[in-house]
């Protein structure tokens, strides 16, 4: 009966959107909840949520707990759980714009070297001050730039008799993030001083140690953007499927298509990698899974793969900063422990 119920609900021909999104969005409150209590100084969960729920204006909570307490989760774990939301959401999103750009479901922003690429030029940004002129958001722009380039080459490299060659694809991809990790080793060998060398690389793991309320803002906004914008378009994502050819015989512009899937993926792998350093494999577990448990329809796939993603990175998060407590782990590492036997999987599947 149970059984039943929960495949009639993850039906991929038809599934129960509904049921499915309030369900993540229960999780999703759930995990941001328990998260914020979890780490080396624990909080317990009615204490977080008495402690948010007193940040409100309109209500008036009993106080007991200590001023500890309030900075841990307010001013420490609130902003980073929150970043961990919208990283994960923008990976997961990514990761469908580039598989409905290439056509295949291997593509990734980190297989395809679009997160080498944005690292490169960041960490240029950081260790030298390169894109200084753009003031506050010089890592973001300098990220963003990065990613662009990377993803243009690699779309460019990919492309035979007009169409994209799987082969040439991860190839290209491949040949371009080894470039661009050299390119960035080259530059961290050069930095001016030890602890921007231990900053950068630490940062080039993937981390959201340093959280802060100021860096939601712009990810934030242009996670919203670019997925209104893609809402907007997911019967061309679908048409893309089948095809160029395919989906210009069905009406739609497809190089303007193109055009707007390179803008989109490059927005939000640089605005990510900005203020979330490197996290691979998210952009290629994420919507795999999302697949399995809705279909290929974009309009479905698009806000599952959100929800999962943004589940996905806090509780890698709450890992990272649990395993070696005191210390912590970059969630690069552990997301590429998941993620390389994940890919093995899919590569295996594929050829089956």
């Amino acid at each position: 009966m149970i059984r039943n119920s929960i495949r009639k609900i993850f039906n991929q021909d038809e599934p129960n959107m509904k049921v499915i999104t309030l369900l993540l969005l229960m999780v999703s409150i759930l995990s941001i909840l328990l998260a914020i209590g979890i780490g080396p100084v624990s909080v317990h969960p009615l204490t977080v949520i008495k402690i948010l729920l007193a940040k409100l204006p309109f209500l008036t909570i009993e106080h007991n707990w200590t001023q500890i307490e309030v900075n841990v989760v307010w001013g420490l774990r609130l902003p980073r759980v929150l970043l961990g939301i919208i990283v994960g959401a923008s990976l997961a999103i990514t990761g469908v714009v580039m598989q409905a750009l290439v056509r295949n479901h291997l593509a990734d922003p980190f297989i395809l070297g679009v997160s080498s690429g944005a690292s490169a030029t960041a960490t240029l940004g950081m260790l030298f001050g390169v894109f200084s002129i753009f003031g506050t958001y010089s890592l973001s722009i300098s990220a963003f730039l990065g990613a662009a380039v990377t993803i243009i080459l690699v779309y460019i490299l990919s492309r035979v008799n007009g169409r994209i060659n799987v082969t040439h694809l991860l190839l290209s991809g491949v040949a371009l993030a080894m470039m661009m990790d050299a390119l960035t080793r080259f530059i961290t060998l050069s930095a001016p001083n030890a602890l921007g060398l231990h900053n950068a690389t630490f940062w080039m793991s993937g981390s959201l140690a340093g959280a802060k309320w100021g860096y939601l803002t712009l990810p934030l906004i242009v996670a919203i953007i670019c997925m209104i914008a893609l809402m907007s378009q997911y019967r061309a994502l679908n048409a893309l499927l089948f095809g160029d050819e395919t989906a210009g015989t069905l009406g739609f512009n497809v190089r303007r298509l193109h055009n707007m899937l390179i803008l989109v993926a490059s927005l939000l792998a640089g605005v990510t990698i900005a203020v979330s350093g490197t996290i691979g494999f998210i952009g290629l577990m994420v919507p795999h899974i999302t697949r399995l448990l809705v279909g290929s329809d974009h309009k479905r796939v698009l806000p599952i793969s959100a929800l999962l993603g943004g589940i996905f990175v806090v509780w890698a998060d709450v890992a990272a900063r649990m395993i070696i407590a005191p210390e912590e782990l970059p969630i690069g590492i552990l997301t590429a422990l998941i993620g390389g036997p994940f890919f093995i999987w899919l590569l295996k599947t594929k050829k089956q």
